[in-house]
């Protein structure tokens, strides 16, 4: 049964922004880690995701169809309205582009995780560690705290 335009759009539409499904995941991920953040700082380009203001860092969490990233999913291109969503996912990627280089200018360092990367947590949460730089146990021997 094929789709009419007003349940596309309505589909569409429901969307969210915030608080989605991979982005719930990597948050858990990074709270299992011992890792505390903060959530879409409106004050930093892009509204991050996770944001880690001692560290400096912070995290955005992509969709892969809506940001155009190089995957199956994210080389997908819907048949209707086709140009309109060229257009739009490459003013997303654009949009990225400048954000990141917005971070970095003001002394932020930042990764992105893709909505496919997702399929192998363990690869993501070893990721996430090389990045944000340091263990749990390390942060709080360096606050003169002992760990069990």
């Amino acid at each position: 049964m094929k789709e009419t335009a007003e349940q596309r759009s309505r589909i569409m539409r429901a969307v969210k922004g915030s608080d989605t499904a991979p982005e719930m995941t990597v948050r858990q991920l990074v709270h299992r880690m011992g890792y505390r953040f903060r959530l879409h700082r409106k004050d930093l380009p892009g509204k991050p995701d996770l944001v880690f203001p001692g560290l400096h860092k912070v995290v955005f969490v992509n969709g892969c169809f809506w940001h155009g990233h190089d995957c199956a999913r994210g080389a997908r291109t819907p048949k209707a309205n086709a140009e309109y969503w060229r257009g739009k996912i490459t003013r997303n990627s654009l949009r990225d582009a400048s954000n990141l280089a917005s971070l970095e200018a003001k002394g932020w360092r930042a990764a992105v995780i893709w909505e496919c990367e997702l399929k192998d947590p363990a690869q993501v949460k070893k990721r996430l560690a090389g990045f944000l730089g340091h263990t749990l146990r390390q942060r709080h021997e360096s606050r003169g705290r002992r760990t069990a």
